[in-house]
């Protein structure tokens, strides 16, 4: 068994990598909360550098691999706000109500054809906190943003995004189903095989304590 740390206290997140992971019975998803790893300040200026800001940091803590997940939403008629800044649109200490609500205000005057959007998550992988080669992986998935919200499945801004293709918001999606087609779903797929591989050229680091990290 090969145990990898989840760079996340997103515990939405977290529910959905174990889901993601389920199939692969040689490895075990660990959210970092588990192992009192902190969050760590996201400084990047792209989700790449979040996501390897936030990777490091965990393996770093753990001992163990670590997977990070940088994503965000991101809209056609804002330039591409709230981007990175998405989990904290709405200020600090902010939650995902705030946050959708503080966008849905910001695009109260754009019509539906003017209300496209999509979510972006990067994935980046480490075998280790100096890992020179990390795997990085990109999903897209595009949709438009309602103007009330619908639903009450998901997080962040799923009852404000619209799906096309199934008339629905992604908070009215089943968990199975928005798995299929978010971009997080998108970028796992992508990703697993390559840490299959990764993992079996490497030997599974030890699980160290993380109180380097306090």
């Amino acid at each position: 068994m090969k145990n990898i740390i989840i760079a996340s206290s997103n515990q939405g997140k977290i529910d959905e990598f174990q889901q993601l992971f389920a199939g692969h019975h040689d490895i075990s998803i660990i959210g970092q909360q588990n192992l009192s790893v902190p969050d760590v300040a996201e400084t990047g200026h792209t989700f790449v550098e979040n996501a390897l800001i936030k990777a490091r940091n965990a393996a770093r803590c753990s001992g163990m691999p670590a997977i990070a997940d940088d994503s965000g939403l991101v809209v056609d008629a804002l330039n591409g706000a709230p981007g990175i800044y998405s989990a904290r649109f709405g200020g600090a200490n902010t939650t995902d109500q705030n946050n959708y609500e503080k966008l849905l205000l910001a695009m109260e005057d754009l019509p539906a054809g003017q209300r496209s959007a999509y979510y972006i998550c990067v994935l980046v992988f480490l075998r280790s906190p100096m890992d020179p080669s990390p795997l990085i992986c990109q999903g897209i998935w595009r949709g438009e943003i309602l103007e009330s919200p619908q639903g009450d499945s998901g997080f962040g801004y799923d009852p404000i995004f619209y799906v096309p293709e199934l008339d629905c918001s992604a908070a009215q999606l089943s968990k199975e189903k928005k798995n299929e087609i978010s971009h997080r779903g998108k970028a796992m797929r992508e990703l697993i095989p390559q840490i299959e591989q990764a993992l079996a050229l490497a030997p599974q680091t030890s699980t160290a304590s993380s109180s380097c990290c306090h």
